[in-house]
């Protein structure tokens, strides 16, 4: 009876078919595989709790989509047209977030195929190095407090250029101009600069100074991030 329960309706004498044990055997080792990945991605990172779950789960459905494709070319283009249909309606992630998810679905591969000490060597080895990157990352983010990214709204009729140069050269160390746009139907203009202060204790005068250059319009100054580039 339970022979006939786990075989599929259009199984042949041709077609292998998968024990339950070994089903179960696998989508467990899927699942441990997820939530340890999970556990050594989030060390010393901030990720979503949807993402986090994403994480969890994602190696046992990747097991099961490839134990069920199981050498059937057919199935296997219609569950890669599936993923690409699920792709485009998902916004898209960091580029660090999709990392994650592609270390995910290799550990869900290794497991689908079988291969359940490898699909461990592999999410141990990945695991860790992420881990060990997002220690170097912190450590280098906690020099670098002196980067800020610098937001100027002015007026549509102000010329800016050489406008804010000398302020910058006096409270910068380097700067960039990376964007310039207008906002509030084309009647301002906002200017987009990545700098890094000589000392942080001047943000207020350097705030001060550059309110005199632009009609004391709005000027943000916060800490960049680096981790917002998508792919």
């Amino acid at each position: 009876m339970l022979d006939t329960l786990f075989r599929g309706l259009f199984d042949t004498t041709l077609t292998d078919s998968i024990a339950p044990g070994d089903f179960l055997l696998c989508v467990g080792v899927s699942l441990l595989l997820g939530l340890l990945l999970c556990g050594m991605t989030m060390w010393r990172s901030r990720f979503s709790r949807s993402l986090m779950i994403t994480l969890a789960i994602l190696p046992a459905v990747v097991c099961v989509v490839i134990m069920m494709v199981n050498g059937n070319v057919g199935t296997g283009v219609a569950v890669a047209g599936a993923f690409n249909l699920v792709r485009f309606r998902s916004a898209p992630g960091s580029a660090r977030e999709i990392a994650a998810l592609f270390v995910a679905m290799g550990a869900g591969l290794s497991t689908g195929m079988g291969y359940l000490g490898y699909g461990v060597l592999f999410t141990l080895i990945l695991g860790a190095a992420m881990m060990v990157y997002n220690a170097v990352s912190l450590r280098t983010g906690a020099v670098s407090t002196t980067e800020r990214t610098l937001h100027i709204i002015i007026p549509e009729d102000l010329d800016y250029a050489g406008v804010f140069e000398p302020v910058l050269d006096t409270y910068t160390r380097r700067y960039c101009l990376t964007q310039v746009k207008t906002t509030n139907m084309g009647s301002l203009f906002k200017l987009t600069y990545d700098l890094t202060l000589k000392d942080p204790a001047q943000e207020k005068k350097f705030i001060d100074q550059l309110r005199l250059r632009n009609g004391n319009l709005e000027i943000s100054l916060g800490h960049q991030d680096n981790a917002v580039a998508t792919l």
